[in-house]
């Protein structure tokens, strides 16, 4: 067993993240206000105000989950911090990382956040291919490939992290 491991990493917001999260969240906010002062200044039931509200609070709340927390490397592999629960990528399929700033660059979301609270979900770009995301800064980016999939993370030092993951990965 390597002394070395674990190794933890933020996972900070950048500008575009901290931004879109508080577009859509004052955005919601006043939404929901001026709905429930038109539908009080129209006498509608009180009972229908939570329509427009409840489902700009469902949005939150799909969302929320997946924040990214962090990354730990471990001996076992990485695991990207959400905030319930744990994803895993094991040591045994990591095939490589590399420091790629703006990977996510001119990508299309398949299936996924666009930027409320992350970057997550399954994407596609010209240089990468598909991949899954797990993001919260996009100009800070490391590209992890492992055997059956490519992943895109943002530990708040890139290098490091790459090194740390190369480090795992077993020549073939």
């Amino acid at each position: 067993m390597n002394s070395s491991f674990p190794k933890e990493f933020a996972a900070p917001w950048g500008k575009s993240l901290k931004g879109m999260s508080t577009f859509v969240v004052v955005l919601f906010t006043a939404i929901a206000v001026s709905d429930y002062f038109i539908l009080r200044a129209a006498k509608v039931e009180w009972w229908l105000h939570p329509a427009t509200t409840g489902g700009l609070l469902a949005i939150i709340l799909i969302c929320l989950p997946f924040v990214i927390r962090g990354y730990v490397v471990t001996d076992g592999g990485i695991l990207i911090r959400r905030l319930w629960w744990n994803t895993v990528l094991t040591r045994d399929t990591l095939v490589s990382a590399e420091v790629v700033p703006n990977a996510m660059s001119k990508s299309l979301r398949t299936c996924g956040n666009g930027g409320l609270f992350s970057f997550t979900g399954f994407y596609w770009n010209k240089q990468i291919g598909h991949y899954k995301a797990y993001v919260n800064d996009l100009n800070r980016t490391v590209v992890v490939r492992t055997k059956k999939r490519t992943a895109v993370l943002s530990p708040d030092d890139p290098q490091t992290f790459a090194d740390a993951v190369n480090a795992l990965v077993t020549p073939p």
